[in-house]
């Protein structure tokens, strides 16, 4: 299974959000909603594709109330997550999923909230120590170049 993750603005009460909205809530309606940090919400999809369209689906919404939007697919890393854009190019055959890697997005996690995310380049999987803060551990996330700035 695929998964996709909605990292919320600060500021927002994501589930509250996208659930009392029509059209998103209809979006979400056969997806089982999960919390793994408390300023997100994940969901399983089928595919890679599956994520891709659930994303594209609820743009409008994600661009008012989120600050990022992740997907994991197996396929590609057990671990990692990779960014929308990464996602989007992957699914359109513009990247090969072998070659991704170098970029991450890494966000710290703080008392169960996604904190602070640190843009990192490592070569063959080495990445640099996550030094904004302290934090209890560390989540992955792969971008694309041009995301990397």
């Amino acid at each position: 299974m695929t998964e996709v993750c909605l990292v919320g603005n600060e500021d927002v009460d994501l589930r509250n959000e996208l659930l009392g909205r029509e059209t998103s809530r209809e979006a979400l309606l056969t997806y089982e909603l999960r919390r793994p940090w408390r300023n997100t919400i994940a969901m399983s999809t089928v595919s890679l594709g599956a994520a891709v369209s659930l994303l594209n689906d609820l743009n409008w919404y994600l661009t008012r109330f989120t600050r990022d939007a992740m997907v994991r697919d197996p396929s590609i890393s057990e671990e990692d997550w990779l960014s929308r854009r990464l996602a989007q190019e992957i699914r359109g055959e513009r990247i090969d999923p072998t070659e991704v890697g170098e970029w991450f997005k890494v966000y710290g996690v703080v008392k169960g909230n996604l904190v602070d995310p640190m843009y990192l380049q490592g070569a063959g999987g080495d990445l640099p120590t996550y030094d904004l803060r302290e934090v209890d551990e560390t989540v992955r996330c792969r971008i694309t170049r041009r995301e990397f700035g």
